[in-house]
């Protein structure tokens, strides 16, 4: 018998899912297939086993994650830029690192699959994983394009009902924040922006690592996370809950704690899709009856 690999095995697959690394779990699915995955069953519990399994495959690949978190903090100081000169672009630009982020993600996917394959991660094969999947990638960057571009335009919409004498300076916008007689443009802001981002959030939570580990198409993708945020509704929420207080922390002081941060969230999320979402074993196969013996 084969010994066990020694790494994080990650969530134990179902009688009904999949072998990683086997020829069933790399090929694309058929729709049959894609129709018959189960959602797993979630707890609270699961976030914290997620993380825990992130943080794993973090310490097996420092140098990978390092790089990844390099990336992830220019994004970060790049927000903070536009956010001191032109405030009312942040969210156009939040928008645009939001498209960058799930290529970057992509990355650390693959070197969490890597890994629980048994397979060491490697920085130039994480960098072009997504090249076999451009068609779904694109198909899904540009849905989430188009909501991200609605979403900064109703940030600008926002700013233009609230300040009709022109868009506030950074200063400006702190003090509006902070002014108890402005909480009208605050509680519009955050309505507004908590509906983009939690649709944002439903849409990719899943699909991104699905299409990576499947190759499925963006809609199946999509409606999969989204089944997977309606169905654990409270459990996504604590997920989403822990990513914002971690990314929150993380951007004090400078932003510093995005370079251990990102990397860390990107490998759990890894995680949180194999957690929640179960393939259907794939078919055996017919057996062949042998050819029958010729008369006479």
């Amino acid at each position: 018998m084969k010994p066990a690999a020694s790494v994080d095995p990650g969530p134990t697959p179902s009688a009904n899912a999949a072998a990683p690394g086997s020829p069933a779990a790399d090929r694309a699915p058929d729709s049959a297939e894609a129709n018959r995955l189960r959602l797993a069953p979630l707890t609270f519990a699961d976030p914290w086993r997620w993380l825990a399994r992130g943080g794993a495959d973090l310490m097996a690949a420092p140098g990978l994650a390092l790089f990844y978190g390099v990336c992830f903090w220019g994004m970060a100081l790049l927000l903070g830029w536009v956010f001191r000169s032109n405030p009312e672009y942040t969210m156009s630009i939040a928008s645009g690192c939001l498209l960058l982020g799930p290529f970057l993600a992509m990355g650390l996917y693959d070197a969490s699959r890597r890994r629980e394959r048994g397979q060491k991660p490697e920085l130039g094969l994480s960098l072009v994983c997504w090249d076999r999947h451009m068609g779904s990638m694109a198909m899904l960057v540009l849905v989430l394009l188009v909501l991200e571009l609605i979403w900064g335009r109703a940030s600008l919409v926002v700013f233009a009902v609230f300040f009709n004498t022109g868009m506030p300076s950074t200063t400006g916008v702190i003090q509006a924040v902070f002014n108890p007689e402005n909480w009208e443009f605050v509680a519009v802001y955050t309505v507004v922006g908590g509906l983009f981002a939690s649709l944002v959030y439903s849409i990719a939570v899943v699909s991104i690592p699905m299409i990576l580990d499947r190759d499925t198409d963006a809609i199946t993708a999509a409606i999969t996370s989204l089944r997977v945020v309606l169905g654990h509704t409270g459990v996504m929420l604590l997920w989403a809950a822990i990513i914002t207080v971690l990314v929150a922390l993380a951007l004090w002081p400078w932003g510093l704690g995005l370079v251990l941060l990102g990397p860390w969230l990107g490998h759990a999320s890894w995680h949180a899709y194999r957690g929640a979402v179960l393939w259907p074993a794939p078919e055996a196969a017919a057996p062949v009856a042998p050819p029958s013996e010729p008369l006479g």
